[in-house]
């Protein structure tokens, strides 16, 4: 005979797990989650609009921010950055205009 010991508790079927979803199809199909991609994805435009009216290595202190009614927030790795970033808002804002993106730029720190 070759059954199993009786202390051994009798093997349970698996609940079936559903197959994940990918993120991009999770987005679609959440109304909250779609407008939140569109957001995302708003921000990062406007950061390749001014991305090449920025000095150096600038860009790789920067994230882009929220958008909302009032502007865009520009996320500085650091003081530093954020102060050299004001002297360019101008330049920064009027090419942002251009590709029909008005608005106000916000300087903010990133948080560590």
């Amino acid at each position: 005979m070759s059954t199993a010991p009786r202390y051994l508790a009798p093997r349970s079927q698996r609940a079936s797990v559903p197959s994940p979803m990918p993120v991009a199809d999770a987005l679609r199909a959440h109304e909250g989650l779609n407008q939140l991609g569109a957001r995302l994805e708003a921000s990062r435009r406007r950061l390749r609009v001014i991305a090449p009216a920025l000095p150096g290595t600038l860009l790789a202190s920067l994230q882009p921010g929220p958008i909302d009614e009032d502007g865009w927030s520009l996320l500085a790795a650091n003081a530093a950055v954020a102060a050299k970033l004001r002297h360019l808002l101008p330049r920064l804002e009027g090419l942002l205009a251009q590709a029909g993106l008005p608005g106000r730029i916000r300087l903010k720190l990133m948080q560590k």
